[in-house]
This record gives C-alpha cells, sequence and structure tokens, in this order.
C-alpha cells in the first residue's frame, strides 16, 4: 500500500490531446487500452473532433473526454498520435510552432515516427505520466514562393517534417530541376523528381530511392533525385543551414509539390525557395529508446547470423 500511494505521488496531472486516424477497427481493442489507461492515471483528455465521431460511429465507442479538438486552436500538455506516421505527420501540423511534445503509438506498420507498439502502451504512458523520457528535437523544412498567389496554395502550413519532393504531374515525360544552394547553381536534374528531405525524413521517402539515413541529431538535409536520366547523378548531404532554390521546366507546363505527403499542382515559371524552419517540433521517446535500436528492429539494419 505505502509502495502504491509513492508511485501515485510521482503522477502528474496532464491535458492530452489525441489524434488518430480512420482505417484502424482492426485496432479497436488497442484504442480501447490507450483510452482505459489515460482514464486510469486522471489525465484530462482532448479529443480530435473527427477522430471522436470515428470512434462513435465506428467502433461504437464512447470513451469519457474533456472535450474536442476542431482546429488548430488548442491547448495541451501531450499530442498523442494514434495511428501511423502519416498520422504523426497530420498531427506536427496541426501542432506547428506550438512547442507540444508529440508521443507516437503505433496503429500503422513500419512506425519510424509513430514508434511506441502495442505490448509497451501501459508502461510508456505510465513513464510519460511521471516524466520519465527524453524528448528529440526534429527540424522542419519550410517552403517558400515567390509568386504570393501560389503561396496561398499551401493551406497555411507550408512545413514538413519528413521531406518536400518536387515531382513531374504526368507519366508521360520527366521534369528539369534546375538547383541553385545559396544562390550557386548547383545542377538541372532531369529526373521523375527530386526530394529534399531532413534527417528525420531520411528513412521515409528519399530513402526508398537509395538516399542515405542520417541520424536525426545531425543538421543536415539530403537532396535525393527521383529516377534521375543520368548515371552520375547522385544523393547529395548538405549543411542544413544552406538556402534551396528550384526552377522548374516541364512539357505540362506544370508539376507537383508533396509537402510531407500533402500534393499541389503548381505552374511552370515560379521560384521554390527551401529552407531550415525557425521551429522544432518535440517527439517524445522512452528512455534507453535509441535511433539505432530503431533501424536494427524496423529495418532489420545490419541484419546478420554472425551478429546473434
Amino acid at each position: 500500500m505505502l509502495i502504491k500511494e509513492s508511485i501515485d505521488k510521482q503522477i502528474r496531472h496532464l491535458r492530452i490531446g489525441i489524434f488518430g486516424n480512420k482505417y484502424q477497427k482492426h485496432r479497436n481493442e488497442q484504442i480501447k487500452r490507450v483510452f482505459d489507461r489515460l482514464s486510469g492515471l486522471g489525465a484530462e483528455i482532448w479529443i480530435e473532433e473527427d477522430f471522436h465521431n470515428y470512434l462513435n460511429t465506428q467502433l461504437n465507442y464512447y470513451p469519457s473526454f474533456k472535450g474536442h479538438i476542431r482546429n488548430e486552436h488548442f491547448d495541451v500538455d501531450i499530442a498523442l498520435s494514434l495511428g501511423g506516421d502519416g498520422t504523426f505527420l497530420r498531427t506536427t501540423a496541426l501542432v506547428g510552432k506550438k512547442k507540444i511534445p508529440i508521443l507516437g503509438i503505433n496503429a500503422g506498420s513500419l512506425g519510424f515516427l509513430a514508434d511506441i507498439f502495442d505490448e509497451d502502451i501501459e508502461n510508456t504512458l505510465e513513464e510519460v505520466f511521471r516524466k520519465e523520457y527524453s524528448i528529440e528535437e526534429r527540424s522542419l523544412l519550410e517552403l517558400k514562393c515567390d509568386d504570393p498567389s501560389v503561396q496561398e496554395v499551401f493551406s497555411g502550413f507550408n512545413y514538413a517534417l519528413n521531406e518536400i519532393a518536387i515531382l513531374r504531374r504526368t507519366i508521360s515525360s520527366m521534369i528539369t530541376i534546375h538547383t541553385y544552394l545559396n544562390d550557386d547553381y548547383l545542377t538541372s536534374y532531369w529526373a521523375d523528381g527530386l526530394i529534399i528531405a531532413t534527417p528525420t525524413g531520411s528513412t521515409a521517402y528519399s530513402m526508398s530511392v537509395n538516399g542515405p539515413i542520417i541520424v536525426p541529431s545531425a543538421q543536415s538535409l539530403v537532396l535525393s533525385p527521383v529516377a534521375p536520366h543520368s548515371l552520375t547523378v547522385r544523393p547529395l548531404v548538405i549543411p542544413d543551414n544552406y538556402k534551396i532554390s528550384l526552377k522548374i521546366d516541364s512539357r505540362s507546363q506544370d508539376f507537383r509539390v508533396a509537402i510531407d505527403g500533402n500534393s499541389y499542382c503548381l505552374p511552370t515559371g515560379i521560384t521554390l525557395s527551401v529552407h531550415k524552419a525557425d521551429f522544432s517540433i518535440q517527439v517524445i521517446k522512452r528512455y534507453k529508446q535509441t535511433f539505432y535500436e530503431t533501424l536494427r528492429k524496423k529495418l532489420m539494419w545490419g541484419s546478420d547470423n554472425r551478429n546473434v
């Protein structure tokens, strides 16, 4: 009894904002476990309104909660992303510059960002309430356009935690991406596209086109071409304080830009600039949970029978 009272005194009152996706019926029991444990810990629970409606109508589940999160105007101590990495990225966009730490509980598949898995849910939540965790600061990219009318297309959040990708719009022809670093000409990529990734994004789209993996704390960015029409073009790692300027040519007179997967169709003839954002995202990590452990677990990094 004395031990339990000692533990209870360590538990702090927290306001938790819960963000989730709407494609996880197979995770019904996992979702209930999260809410049950949060309630047991005395959390003040706020739920993203669309996700709450999904819980009610699709899962027939009605958790106790304080109120709805309807837009970017909210104030909680911790944002809990319940889904895969896509849900985590959407949570990042909603948190924006608020400096609210994000905890990702995985209800997806791979999970580099949402990396708390089913068997660790209860222990992780208890650790969070005892403040037994570390915070990783993750850098973002900011995208700007020299045409104000085009800048408005980005819906108010022109930042990326993973990557900004310049891509061809049609499947019929490649695009040409004239690229400058700090206003010095680098090269013109004749390719299907170009990915500019943060260290966080180096294990996402960039990795799928053979870009290098970069540790999250590195102060670097990587430029990875997508299907370049040249054997001499390779991914390039640059300092993260560089400004990247892009001018795109295309036979179709337009192209696509994807900001963490949110895609926009833009006209050629404009100039885009990409640089490190002036704020970062705080990601909650368990003690002793390292990036290298994640590599070994998720990508079977260095998998070799001789290492067993």
